[in-house]
């Protein structure tokens, strides 16, 4: 980059005091210009150069960044009253319209942009689908990353926790889910938890319930033995869902609704529910489950 700061795929215009007026308040007309006052010294202005560089260019061009080395032009600084560094000015029709002061982790930055214009590109939402379609390829390593990298910028980020502790619920990692759940930020009163976050509650209490119930075989032999033995159709119910084959899991569960939707207090239609809640709504065994669950309740 023009600066020295760093080297990063775009190059960054450096602007001079004598330049600032058409880098800066007439190219401003067009779409708002930040101006990143920096300087050799500074170690936070390399800190911040590379986040900020990459949510400009996650911009998709409705902002450009522009940096002045107050070492070298300090009398535009001195206007502004900026009295330490780094510090950012966003100009948008040649006046100044917004700004912070040191180096601000990117999910910030990324909020100070989008308030000038609108949604970026990139961000945790990508990487959240990236490490979706990791795990849903059975990517666990590469999924477990890319949620390490949302939560390193922004610990409290509900979708990666989540996500990050159904992984450690898929490797038998029960305390470690536990343990990251807790760091979740509580819902608001009279919310409900965000979905991802209980969808890896559910998680846990299904694996919980899983190391309760044994090995399949026993189960599937006694209810080869008596198809009304509900409880364990119930428990083989929750032994195939931890062993990954959600349409059996649903199946012996709508089998027991079939029978007596009553057994239990309604046990098999809330521990359907709940595996709907782990799995998620719109997974292919939820909805083909919800679809049958329909037609016999109706």
């Amino acid at each position: 980059m023009a600066n020295g700061i760093g080297a990063t795929a775009t190059a960054v215009k450096d602007v001079t005091t004598a330049s600032f007026r058409a880098d800066v308040l007439t190219a401003s007309q067009q779409k708002p210009v930040l101006v990143d006052f920096w300087a050799p010294w500074c170690g936070p202005c390399k800190q911040l150069g590379p986040a900020l560089e990459k949510a400009v260019r996650d911009s998709g061009g409705k902002v450009a960044l522009v940096k002045m080395n107050i070492d070298e032009h300090p009398q535009i600084a001195g206007q502004l009253g900026i009295q330490s560094i780094p510090a950012v000015i966003a100009f948008d029709r040649g006046q100044p319209v917004d700004g912070f002061v040191g180096a601000l982790p990117e999910s910030q930055i990324r909020g100070f942009l989008e308030r000038l214009v609108g949604p970026l590109k990139g961000g945790s939402a990508d990487l959240i689908a990236e490490a979706e379609e990791a795990a849903a390829k059975g990517d666990a390593a590469g999924a477990a990353s890319l949620y390490a990298e949302i939560l390193a910028d922004n610990p409290e980020d509900t979708k990666a926790i989540g996500g990050l502790a159904r992984l450690q619920v898929a490797a038998g990692n029960l305390d470690d889910a536990r343990a990251l759940l807790a760091t979740a930020p509580a819902p608001a009163p009279g919310k409900e938890p965000d979905a991802a976050i209980a969808a890896a509650i559910a998680a846990v209490s299904l694996a919980e319930q899983a190391s309760a119930v044994g090995e399949l075989a026993p189960l599937e032999t006694a209810v080869a033995k008596n198809p009304d033995d509900h409880q364990a159709r119930f428990d083989l119910a929750v032994a195939l869902s931890a062993k990954g084959e959600r349409d059996r899991a649903a199946d012996a569960l709508l089998e027991i609704i079939r029978r007596d939707r009553k057994w239990n207090d309604e046990a098999a239609r809330k521990q359907l529910l709940q595996l709907f809640e782990a799995w998620g709504l719109m997974d292919p065994a939820s909805v083909a489950a919800r679809r049958k669950l329909s037609a016999i309740w109706f």
